[in-house]
């Protein structure tokens, strides 16, 4: 089943992401295949899919981690496969495993964020100051991070990635092992962030729940292709009048959620429970 479509645009005005073609071979297998995908300036965009489905090889090859078999796409105006540097230099950042130092303090994780990302030596201070008053931890900052909860320690790996100030960030499950009211806590950082930095937000998530509350569009995917693409509303709309995002995932899928994936995933998705609880 396929709902939507990408519209044919030829203008990249407005677009912080754009997409064409762009496909992703190993060996004989094709992770993403020839997709097509825009996402506009200032958009929360989620990128759906089973285990498998391609989503998180796509984010690997829009922030330059891994090179297009071919086609392309761009970042905020720039090539990711000609201009991986400038790239970089406009995204942030923020992967399902803890990527904050617990051994260090919440401002000297911010610290090294600032130097990786080559913030101005006088801009460091004030950026880092602000960060952490913005995301609720000032209280907390000189407090090592292994003595944050995991919905402090979300919020302090969003502060980092948001330091140098991206154009686009990027999300792989942004509130996978927290509990309830840490994850609502990160929702409303995340809305903050498009609100008021006008910042475009990509992100994976396997909960609908999330998907339906955050996102403007969402995109799923199935055996590397966009199955469906469209606001969350419309895409309920179309399986039926009261049907949930499960539904349209199912139907588009062809199969129930699976959120467990191999030994690989679950083994990963344990670990990052355990440090985040």
């Amino acid at each position: 089943m396929t709902i939507a479509a990408e519209p044919d645009g030829t203008s990249a005005v407005g677009y912080a992401v754009r997409i064409r073609n762009l496909t992703r071979r190993f060996g004989e297998t094709v992770a993403v295949d020839a997709i097509d995908l825009s996402v506009r300036d200032g958009e929360i965009f989620g990128l759906l899919g089973p285990n498998g489905a391609g989503k998180t090889t796509t984010i690997k090859m829009l922030i330059t981690l891994l090179p297009p078999t071919s086609g392309g796409a761009e970042v905020a105006g720039f090539d990711v496969v000609r201009d991986p540097v400038a790239v970089r230099q406009v995204i942030g950042y923020v992967p399902q495993l803890l990527s904050a130092d617990g051994t260090l303090t919440g401002r000297e994780n911010l610290d090294l964020a600032a130097r990786l990302h080559h913030v101005a030596r006088a801009e460091r201070r004030p950026r880092i100051d602000a960060a952490l008053d913005a995301f609720g931890l000032a209280a907390v900052g000189d407090r090592l991070v292994r003595q944050y909860s995991g919905g402090m320690i979300r919020r302090l790996e969003l502060a980092e990635a948001l330091l140098h100030r991206p154009r686009v960030l990027f999300l792989d499950e942004p509130t996978v092992g927290l509990d309830p009211v840490a994850r609502v806590g990160v929702w409303d950082h995340i809305r903050g962030l498009a609100a008021s930095e006008a910042t475009t937000i990509v992100l994976t998530t396997h909960n609908m729940d999330e998907a339906d509350d955050l996102c403007d569009r969402v995109a799923i995917m199935d055996h590397g292709r966009i199955a469906a693409l469209d606001e969350p509303a419309a895409l309920k709309a179309a399986v039926g009048p009261a049907a949930t995002l499960d539904e349209v995932f199912t139907a588009v899928t062809g199969g129930s959620l699976e959120t467990g994936g191999g030994y690989r995933d679950v083994a990963r998705t344990r670990r990052v429970a355990r440090r985040l609880g």
